[in-house]
């Protein structure tokens, strides 16, 4: 506390119209945490804490004196200081609209539109488009697409968002406006289900005449009082003091640089989108903060004849509008370093981030990824420099980025501003990026470039060229620019140039962050994509001025030029097709029409209530979580006596605290053979015979990488102890509140019956949420019984990531034997997938993987064989798909294989294989596969698939260094668990004597629309309208013994439960609707209760049946399957690896959907997720097996620039089943598989570039098809530059035979595939394995397991060190806001803590030698993971909270929202407030 006893000056802001005065403000809030706490105002979600995801977006208004007007901007809370908003207006979502009062516009079509599921994301997306529109209310495509850039969606797939907000667009191509063009989507009909009368085929999901326009002046005035306080002349410093923290706001430049000198090691913090993660996530702490917001002077901007200096204080939006305006107003010659600079300015972040980051901090923090700065180095830009000495001017060169100390800032200095010079004739500037996403993502490398040559030719007079992502900091090539001086621009040039840069410019193979060899192509890459546009601004030069050349310049081939030419952006289109409800269902019955989500409304404007929204309790303590520091250790004794003498920490719950059973009994069990469950395998035919008899054999293996859930609401709790009879009421973000009292009850040794679990809603689940609340609900419910208090514990991001595992990384070997004519005959499949360190769900995911395997194709002779293997890393868990994504990657790829080798289109190889009859699966199962069929034909139809073929075959005939791919893939996916029990279901429906009914089932909203669904069915049963219904929560104390809301058939057999009720019900009523047919509802029900006819009664659906006998291979293990079909096609950049998704079209097998808007929107946003899973969404580790990616930083889900640019969605019509509820199928999770129909045309697009090149075809990109893995396999002259120092980003070949008398013999491919790329960071050893050898263990295949070294595999060890709930073997509660803090790093005061409680290393596992005698591990085998020898935390050098979750334990950060630094081999304790 640097000044204890000093009183602080007073903040006035407004929120929401309202005026908020706080004297004693904390400078360590957030706005976020200011709105949720101290306001209440919970419509402002929190999901990742780092500015990454949106769900916080808020506008904020501010009033510029200078030049009168108002700007209003979008920014994440979680970012955003409190005590920087002095004089704004603060506008949250609570603020824009109601449904108590009114809706804004931009919340009713959003709604309507469907744009919503789960809801956590809805406000920040409203937001958004709320604040493009108060400064553009009819904006273009363009600005929509670049408002919602900073905003992530788990659940819909954006297509109906963006639809929502092009409602308000100005421009269109006249799909999506009314007006003189007409919109195909144009509803003809008072229904708005439906779109022609004539058709049975609807494509209208909403009706635009329903929404109400938008009007300007109906909004928020700017408060007076807030213009006053900007036009005042007094300019006095604000101080507010925090109890670690002070804040200084000067009011005068001077008083900023006289604060500077008296307080040299403070930071200047303005949008806190640098600082605030540092100070969050690695433990970085000042004492005093000094914000320059208030002064003008670091906002202007100046233009001169010779280039334009802006102002430090400029946020990188207005630094963007500014380039553009000088864009437009100067000649075109002089704007070459500002067009680089917008190029990048375009893709860096999100919108929020940019309204939010100034120019002065994004230079000043010199970041290695910074995109700005490699171009501001090349253009010559300079730093204005201010102290109280004066002013000073320093190049922004390599040396100042560099941070020597002869270029670099002193300790007194601050940036005032940078002038950028104009550039000048026969100059030319680029700039070049390449990052996991076109979008919202840091660059892997970046680069600035810049050349000027002597006038009138082609000789370099002047070079630079600066790169990002290299290194430590921003790299430049002096040296080699120097040497090329004097050179003429021509291909000889080229070559030296590339020689040049590639050994000054060194990448090291060691580099942190891996990708080595991938920078180092990009690096010549680039180079050669500059050469190209400068060789093509040289031809163009010459033409203008009509100049007679004293050269010729090297022609540019045709096939070339698309190079020169970036992925476009632009607004996905698309059509959506389903089949209209019959002519004669009655208007009120809803069954079958496109009914808007049940709390779409409320998720638009805030009001929906999730978990970690429930005010807080009286008495109420915050929980966190501290793992351990080491993977696989014994914790021999805890000493919590320092962390107790905290302020305000009330308790430390270890594992001694828990009063019955410390976890599952199933979760301690031991590996057998290094595997956590018994091998699975199922086979047909005579495998071996078929193989003898096939014209040809192909091996291969495929890897797919795991996946994070990344549900926007994260892992949360709050379990409140009641005063009587144990009794606890669990209010818990889960699929399955029946495991998490069953698992409190059996943790507390307490009946079932005294533990009630709610579930309003869930934020997302994907599977994440099925098994893992149960642990999270246990370790709460300890914590609530020994102090007596309400417990709530919410994982932050970082932790939840760390510690909850997600789908399994999945490594697979296949042996394929086929006749020449493309019909596969025989067909081994291995498969091993990564469960981690206990076996959780992973035996039932190895199973149903084994079970989903054949897919859609018939092939008689089969073997499939599943093992999940252990290792020291988190345990992996459900998630949507449950193994068939996975598994069915490896089946299509044995297709592609074929295809390949058959010389026939992979299509062609499927229609070939594809069950066509009524038949019987591998497991002797019957099914009619006429649906997928019909799916499969519809989809080559509506795709055009074969004319777009010769299209894309015709286009990489034109082209060389763009390809495009197309790839069109079936499915068959099955429905349901493979056991009947899990299949039944409950329901309770009363009705009231005012005629309103109450439902209640045993499913789980979570964003799937399934309460929407059960009351579209009590509405049809009932015969009344929805209006009349309600569903509060699903309940334990209602409906027990529940069963987790997964597999797709949450809706099947919950709403079989409600019609049950609901049958029963009418029933009754029966007798007197008969007496009495003219009477109303309410009259009846009246009559009802007069005679004593109960009005309540509880449904019940015994579940479909289903069995599996795995000793006999067979069995009836699913209720009905979902058939489908998808056909993508995408571009690829061969120069960098990038794609762009040019189309897709989905046709799906939903028999008579219950409700189309959600059905589809469950389609597409399984398919987004799906493609996700494929192309971009890496888990990346260190070579200690450290998790990197824990963050939207780092982990890249799809944001809503990769939306296909035209997406098709259609419902296949006139499909029946006779199972279901009304002929309904489940459509949560059979999406995520078309996904694969992006990676497979990746595939297409590489196999076309591979083939120009005469590159062996014979190769498997590894899934997710990554900028890297793409890029490499597009071998040519520039990876062959690139120095090798690793494995090849390849997997291995296919292996392929050649059959003659006497068997089969190996015949070589026609080359060995390119050794390249840093991606696979754990080289292996092990020769690929023989399918005719012995069972492997789980390291013999030299296979990472999902990122983690083989030195993680499992021995037989001491593993009773840490229990299930003992992983997380230290809680802290402290009692102050009833929550943990969530801005407060980690200060002197904890690690004084972690001084007195050491965790002890124990003295090693121990394993059996052949002669049985016991041998001691390696110290390797047992040193602590994620720090070096010396104890610091290992790799990336950054002092983050390492440690990794292996076999019982974790080492993550102890606050929720607070990341601790490193602690060596010291146990933590968290800082809670």
């Amino acid at each position: 506390m640097p000044y204890p006893s000093q009183e602080s000056d007073e903040l006035v802001f407004f929120v929401n119209g309202r005026k908020v005065t706080e004297r004693n403000v904390d400078p360590e809030v957030t706005l976020l945490a200011f709105l949720r706490k101290n306001l209440c105002l919970t419509g402002t979600k929190y999901a990742c804490g780092r500015g990454g995801c949106g769900a916080c977006t808020v506008m904020v208004s501010k009033y510029d004196p200078a030049s009168k007007k108002i700007r209003h901007f979008s920014v994440t809370a979680c970012l955003v200081p409190i005590c920087s908003l002095y004089g704004a207006a603060v506008t949250t979502v609570e603020g824009v609209g109601s449904i108590k009062t009114r809706l804004h516009p931009v919340q009713e079509r959003i709604a309507k539109s469907h744009g919503t599921q789960c809801g956590f994301c809805t406000p920040g997306m409203v937001m958004s488009m709320y604040a493009l529109l108060r400064n553009h209310p009819q904006p273009s495509e363009e600005q929509l697409m670049e408002a919602l850039g900073g905003n992530l969606c788990r659940c819909t797939g954006y297509r109906p968002i963006l639809q929502s907000g092009m409602t308000f667009c100005m421009e269109s191509d006249g799909c999506q406006q009314k007006g003189a063009r007409q919109c195909c989507l144009d509803p003809t009909e008072n229904d708005p289900s439906c779109l022609g009368s004539k058709s049975d085929i609807c494509t209208g999901l909403f009706a635009r005449e329903e929404f109400q326009p938008l009007d300007p002046t109906q909004e928020l005035i700017f408060p007076p009082e807030l213009l006053r306080m900007a036009e005042s002349s007094e300019k006095r410093t604000l101080t507010f003091y925090g109890e670690r923290v002070t804040w200084i706001s000067p009011g005068t430049l001077q008083d900023l640089l006289e604060l500077k000198a008296k307080h040299p090691a403070a930071p200047l913090i303005l949008g806190n989108t640098s600082l605030g993660p540092a100070m969050k996530s690695r433990g970085h702490f000042y004492p005093i903060l000094l914000s320059p917001a208030r002064i003008s002077e670091l906002r202007m901007v100046t233009k001169t004849s010779d280039g334009l200096t802006i102002g430090a204080g400029c946020s990188l939006a207005q630094v963007k509008d500014i380039l553009a305006k000088s864009i437009s107003e100067l000649p075109e010659e002089k704007t070459q370093t500002y067009q680089a600079l917008l190029k990048h300015l375009r893709s860096l972040a999100g919108q929020q981030i940019r309204n939010m980051a100034s120019f002065g901090g994004h230079i000043i923090s010199r970041h290695c990824y910074s995109d700005l700065n490699p171009v501001l180095a090349v253009g010559n830009a300079v730093v204005n420099l201010l102290s109280t000495e004066g002013t000073r001017q320093i190049p922004l060169n390599e040396h100042f980025l560099a941070r020597l100390a002869s270029t670099d800032l002193q300790p007194e200095e601050i940036l005032e501003s940078v002038h950028i010079p104009h550039s000048q004739k026969w100059e030319f500037v680029a700039a070049f990026r390449m990052a996991q996403c076109q979008q919202n993502a840091l660059p892997d490398v970046n680069a600035g470039m810049r050349v000027l040559f002597k006038e009138g030719t082609d000789t370099i007079e002047d070079l630079s060229i600066s790169y990002g992502g290299l290194g430590a900091a921003t790299v430049s090539a002096p040296k080699s620019c120097l040497q090329l001086l004097g050179r003429r621009w021509n291909e000889l040039m080229l070559d030296e140039a590339c020689r040049l840069l590639l050994d000054e410019v060194s990448l090291p193979g060691s580099a942190p962050g891996g990708k080595v060899e991938f920078k180092r192509t990009l690096v010549v890459s680039f180079l050669f994509r500059f050469y190209l546009e400068v060789l093509q601004k040289l031809k163009a030069q010459v033409k203008l001025f009509s100049m007679q050349a004293s050269h010729c310049y090297p022609e540019l081939a045709d096939p070339f030029l698309n190079a020169l030419e970036d992925f476009p952006v632009t607004i996905p289109q698309g059509v959506q097709t389903y089949q209209r409800v019959d002519s004669h269902q009655p208007l009120q019955d809803p069954v079958g029409r496109p009914i808007m989500h049940l709390s779409g409304l409320k998720h638009a404007t805030g009001e929906a209530i999730f978990c970690d929204d429930i005010p807080k309790v009286d008495k109420e303590l915050s929980m966190a979580l501290v793992t351990s520091t080491r993977a696989h250790a014994k914790i021999i004794s805890i000493d919590s006596s320092e962390a107790l003498k905290l302020p305000g920490v009330v308790d430390v719950i270890t594992a001694e605290d828990i009063p019955g059973t410390n976890g599952a009994e199933a979760d301690k069990l031991l590996a057998v053979d290094e595997f956590l469950c018994p091998e699975k395998k199922l086979e047909q035919g005579n495998i071996e015979e078929a193989f003898e008899k096939v014209d040809q054999i192909v091996e291969g293996e495929v890897h797919v990488g795991g996946q994070e859930h990344f549900y926007m609401e994260t892992q949360r709790v709050l379990v409140i102890p009641k005063t009587e009879d144990k009794e606890l009421d669990i209010y818990v973000s889960t699929q399955d509140p029946a495991h998490v009292q069953k698992t409190v009850s059996s943790t507390l040794n307490i009946p079932i019956n005294r533990i009630t679990c709610h579930v309003k809603r869930v934020g997302g689940g994907f599977g994440g949420k099925v098994g893992r609340p149960a642990a999270f609900g246990a370790i709460a419910a300890v914590g609530a019984t020994k102090t007596g208090h309400p417990i709530r514990l919410v994982l932050d991001r970082e932790d939840d990531m760390l510690i909850t595992g997600g789908r399994h990384p999945l490594f697979g070997k296949y042996k394929v034997g086929f006749m020449n004519s493309g019909r596969i005959k025989a067909l081994d499949i291995e498969c091993y997938l990564n469960g981690g360190y206990m076996r959780d769900d992973s035996e039932l995911v190895t199973e149903f993987l084994i079970l989903k395997l054949e897919n859609a194709y018939k092939i008689h002779n089969l073997r499939f064989r599943g093992r999940a293997c252990m290792t020291n890393l988190p345990s992996n868990t459900a998630f949507r798909g449950f193994g068939f994504p996975q598994g069915t990657l490896v089946t299509e790829s044995c297709i592609t294989a074929v295809a390949a080798k058959c010389g026939l289109p992979p299509e062609k190889i499927r229609e070939k294989n594809m069950y066509k009859t009524i038949d019987k699966t591998i497991y002797k199962q019957a099914f009619s596969p006429e649906p997928l069929i019909r799916c499969w034909n519809e989809c080559l139809d509506k795709s055009s698939f074969h004319s777009r073929r010769m299209q894309v075959e015709e286009f990489n005939k034109k082209n060389y260094w763009k390809k495009k791919g197309i790839a069109i893939v079936p499915m068959k996916f099955s429905v349901g668990f493979a056991a009947t029990s899990y299949h039944q279901a409950a329901a309770l429906v009363h009705i009231y004597t005012d005629g309103s009914v109450l439902v209640t089932h045993g499913g789980n909203e979570l964003g799937q629309g399934i309460h929407t669904k059960m009351l579209q069915v009590a509405s049809r049963e009932l015969k009344i309208p929805m209006s009349y219904m309600h569903i509060c929560e699903t309940s334990t104390a209602t409906v027990p013994n529940t069963i987790a809301t997964a597999a797709s058939i949450g809706a099947d057999v919950n709403g079989r439960a409600v019609q049950n009720a609901c049958q029963i019900l009418l029933k009754r009523l029966e007798p007197i609707i008969k007496k009495k047919p003219e009477g109303t509802w309410e009259d009846w029900i009246e009559a009802a209760f007069e005679q004593r006819i109960s009005l309540s009664a509880t449904g019940y659906f015994r579940g479909y049946k289903a069995f599996m006998d795995w000793e006999k291979g067979e069995g009836d293990p699913f209720p009905y399957y979902v058939y489908g079909a998808a056909c993508s096609e995408v571009e690829i950049d061969c120069l960098t690896g990038a794609h762009k998704k040019i189309r897709t079209d989905i046709v799906m097998d939903a028999c008579c959907s219950l409700n189309p808007a959600v059905d589809i929107g469950q389609v597409e946003g399984a398919f987004i997720q799906g493609m996700g899973l494929y192309t971009t969404e890496e888990l990346q580790y260190s070579p200690e097996g450290v998790l990197y990616s824990r963050s939207p930083d780092e982990y890249k889900i799809p944001t809503i620039a990769d939306v296909p640019g035209q997406f098709n969605v259609s419902l296949l019509p006139s499909s029946q089943t006779p199972l279901t509820i009304y002929s309904s199928k489940g459509l949560g999770e059979s999406g995520m598989f078309l996904g694969s129909s992006v990676f497979f045309a990746i595939t297409d697009a590489v196999a076309a570039a591979r083939r120009e090149r005469k590159v062996a075809e014979d190769f498997t990109v590894k899934s997710p098809a990554t900028p890297e893995r793409v890029r490499m396999a597009c071998a040519d002259r520039f990876t062959e530059m690139a120095p090798q120092s690793g494995a090849s980003p390849l997997s291995p070949p296919p292996r392929y035979y050649s059959l003659k008398k006497g068997g089969a013999r190996p015949r070589p491919a026609s080359s060995a595939p390119r050794q390249g790329g840093g991606e696979e960071r754990f080289p292996t050893q092990a020769k690929p394995h023989s399918f005719a050898a012995p069972r492997p263990k789980a390291e013999a295949h030299g296979w990472d397991l999902g990122g983690a070294p083989n030195g993680f595999r499992s021995q037989r060890r001491h593993r009773r060190s840490c229990r299930h709930l003992g992983d997380f073997w230290l809680f802290s509660l402290r009692l102050k806001f009833g929550e943990a803090r969530r801005a407060v790093g980690p200060g002197p005061r904890l690690r004084r803590v972690v001084a007195g409680q050491r965790l002890k290393e124990a003295a090693g596992p121990v394993r059996r030698g052949r002669d049985g005698a016991k041998q001691r591990l390696p110290h390797e085998a047992r040193r602590i993971r994620g720090l070096d020898s010396a104890g610091r935390p290992a790799a990336r050098g950054s002092g983050r909270k390492w440690g990794l979750r292996a076999c019982r334990g974790a080492a993550v950060k102890a606050d929720p929202l607070c990341a601790l630094p490193g602690l060596g081999n010291k146990a933590a304790a968290a800082s809670v407030g």
